[in-house]
Parts: structure tokens; sequence; C-alpha cells
């Protein structure tokens, strides 16, 4: 009776398997070629660049401050070197918040621009999924090893470039 069970489950394992379909694609590769990509890329580049030129400003504006303060320290009172002690570690602070804000605004700034090209590569292997009528699409960048399966990349790169298309008009 084992033996009838087993054979049976081992039959049915086999068949489950073989109407299995698995697809694989490069998402590297998928990327690369999308022109909301690249453009996405130079909007964050730029945004980058130019918060760190802020940075930089105010950074050499505390340092100058700083340089300042411990070169003139002799001629100052107590006082007046605890006011500018606190105006330096505001200055610090400013810098600190400004630069956590730009982090986060540069993270924001990147989901926000990645969202939609996610879900248009999402869409695309979607699309031709169901066109080969694949059980499974593996991303091959993730993937350990791999023998065999059907490599569908250059299939998604027709339909994301037809789906970036559309998306610009």
């Amino acid at each position: 009776m084992k033996n009838v069970i087993l054979s049976l489950f081992v039959t049915v394992s086999f068949g489950v398997f073989a109407q299995t379909k698995i697809g694989h694609v490069d998402s590297k590769k998928l990327l690369d070629t999308l022109p909301s990509r690249k453009e996405a890329i130079k909007k964050l580049d730029s945004m980058q660049t130019s918060g760190m030129q802020e940075l930089q400003m105010m950074d050499a504006e505390l340092q100058k401050a700083y340089n300042d303060y411990v070169n003139n320290k002799i001629n100052k009172s107590p006082a007046e070197c605890q006011i500018i002690e606190n105006k330096l570690m505001q200055k610090q602070q400013m810098l600190e918040a400004s630069s956590a804000s730009f982090e986060e605004g540069i993270q924001i700034m990147s989901e926000e621009l990645n969202k939609p090209i996610l879900e248009r590569i999402q869409k695309s292997i979607e699309i031709v999924a169901e066109r080969k009528k694949l059980n499974y699409v593996l991303d091959v960048t993730a993937t350990m090893y791999s023998k065999g399966g059907i490599d569908i990349t250059d299939e998604v790169i027709v339909e994301l470039l037809l789906l970036d298309a559309a998306a610009k008009n």
C-alpha cells in the first residue's frame, strides 16, 4: 500500500513539474536599456551634485568661522568666546540637519523616479510570461545556479520600450 501511494505521489509530482515552465530575465540588462532609467539617473546625479556643493559651502563657512575663532580666541573675553562657541555649535547642527535632509530628499526622489520604472518592468515581464505561458520568471542576476529555462529578456525589452514610450506621451 505504501508503495502504491509513493508511486502515485511521484507520478503526480513529475506531472506537475513537467507542466511548470520557467523563464528568466536579466534585470540589469532591462534597466540599462531603458531610456527613462537613464533620465532618472541624470536627475538624481544633478540633484546630488547641487546638494553636495551646497553642503560643502556650508562646511567651508563653518571651518572658516571655527578657524577665525581659534586664531582670535586670545583677544576675546570668556563671554564673547561662549557666544561664538554657541554660534559655531548652531552652524554645526544646521549643517548636520541639512545633510540629513539632503540624504532623505535623495532617497525620496530615487524612490519616486524608480517606482514607475519598476512597475513597467513588472508589467512587461507579466505580458511576456502570459504570452509564453510561463509559471515562473526568475532574475538571473539573483540566481545562484540555473540550467535551462527560457530567456525572455529580449522580448521583455521590446515590451518595456513600448510601455516606456507610451508613458512619456
